[in-house]
């Protein structure tokens, strides 16, 4: 019984995480608009029956989610294609330029659109390399990411090239620690970052020699 039991745990709580984010994804760009597009589907009696089991109001409802998600689809590719003729380009630099000079709002705005553009758009081979460092002492050790080379200015101070590493914490990798490391106190693994998270997700359970397995435990 308790075999079946894990068994049938590991296969529904993934399908249970990837629907609730799914649903707070879909939720969060929603509900900004659902109450608007909900009452012009209501006024023009567009959506007035209801099918199978929802009644009239949850088919309002889930309609309204679904118009806005197609619009939200079909804006984000018009303002793609826009983006790319020269004017609207221009536009956005002038806009850039003057988000760029507000208070406060320059430095969030500057941050937000230098980590974007690390991400998506450069080929640099930022958090691409798996490493193990000594934290929180020496002796023991936890796995990181590099990000790249630490600023000239802590190097210069030290005297050594020095590494900046984010260490993730476990369960959820999207908090961690930014650290700094001489060359020399790293120790570079020949993992892949997908296999890394998997294992610090996991808190240590999936391995790379050990992979998740649906099979009945013995």
């Amino acid at each position: 019984m308790k075999k079946y039991f894990i068994t049938g745990l590991v296969i529904l709580l993934p399908l249970a995480v990837t629907i609730a984010i799914v649903l707070f994804i879909v939720n969060f760009l929603t509900k900004p608009f659902i109450g608007i597009v909900s009452s012009f589907l209501k006024d023009f009696n567009l959506i007035n029956k209801g099918f199978l089991f929802l009644s009239p109001d949850q088919v309002v409802l889930y309609g309204s989610k679904l118009l806005i998600l197609i619009c939200l689809f079909v804006f984000t590719l018009f303002l793609g294609m826009i983006a790319r003729w020269f004017f609207f380009k221009a536009l956005l630099t002038v806009s850039d330029k003057v988000l760029h000079r507000i208070p406060l709002i320059n430095k969030v705005y500057k941050t937000t659109q230098e980590i974007i553009k690390t991400i998506f758009v450069t080929d640099k081979s930022s958090f691409k390399q798996v490493v193990m460092v000594p934290f929180p002492k020496g002796g023991s050790y936890v796995m990181g990411l590099i990000s790249r080379e630490a600023p000239e200015t802590c190097s210069d101070k030290v005297g050594s090239e020095l590494f900046s590493v984010l260490v993730p914490t476990t369960p959820n990798p999207t908090t961690g620690f930014l650290l700094m490391y001489k060359k020399e106190d790293i120790v570079f693994l020949d993992l892949k970052p997908e296999q890394a998270i998997k294992y610090i997700v996991s808190c240590g359970v999936i391995t790379p020699e050990h992979p998740v397995s649906l099979s009945s435990p013995e």
